[in-house]
């Protein structure tokens, strides 16, 4: 298999995993399960999620009204995938600007990075109504930003090529 043709795995980061990263994570693999053109492995993580920390259940609402499967995803640590056995990342994203700033570990065979910071659509003091229209638009500027992604052209996906390529594609304030 060449390197343009294997699956690259994607690990999205945000500090608890509970909102972005769970919605990249399903949404990337949606998309994956939908596309064999489409050769990539979506996972999440949190650089400190709390004890007992869940995905948000309006996050999983929006996905769920997306037609999106919902099933298996949970929040955990990234120390689950520095770990030995862990699947190898291809490209690490991060998803908030929490995650962005902090001290990650040393990833196994030195994936590229990128910062995707998007609003956390579970903050503020709104009603449960205003977090869901604000969910919905966090899972509507992810689908921009992935299907950028994985329409790069399979040379702009090359190991080499992959950090330049993934950066490029963050939005613009």
């Amino acid at each position: 298999m060449t390197e343009t043709s294997r699956t690259l795995n994607v690990l999205f980061l945000c500090t608890h995993n509970s909102a972005r990263s769970i919605l990249a994570e399903a949404l990337l693999n949606h998309m994956a399960a939908k596309d064999p053109a489409v050769r990539f492995k979506a996972f999440s993580a949190g650089s400190s999620p709390r004890e007992n920390q869940q995905p948000n259940p309006l996050g999983l609402q929006v996905l769920k009204s997306a037609g999106i499967a919902t099933e298996g995803l949970r929040s955990k640590s990234w120390d689950a995938f520095a770990a030995p056995g862990a699947p190898q990342m291809d490209l690490i994203i991060t998803v908030c600007d929490n995650a962005a700033g902090e001290v990650c570990p040393i990833w196994p065979g030195h994936p590229a990075t990128a910062h995707w910071g998007l609003p956390d659509p579970s903050e503020g003091n709104g009603d449960d109504a205003h977090k869901l229209t604000a969910f919905r638009a966090t899972l509507h500027a992810l689908r921009r930003q992935l299907e950028l992604l994985v329409n790069l052209p399979a040379e702009k996906l090359q190991r080499a090529m992959l950090q330049d390529s993934a950066r490029a594609l963050a939005p613009r304030a």
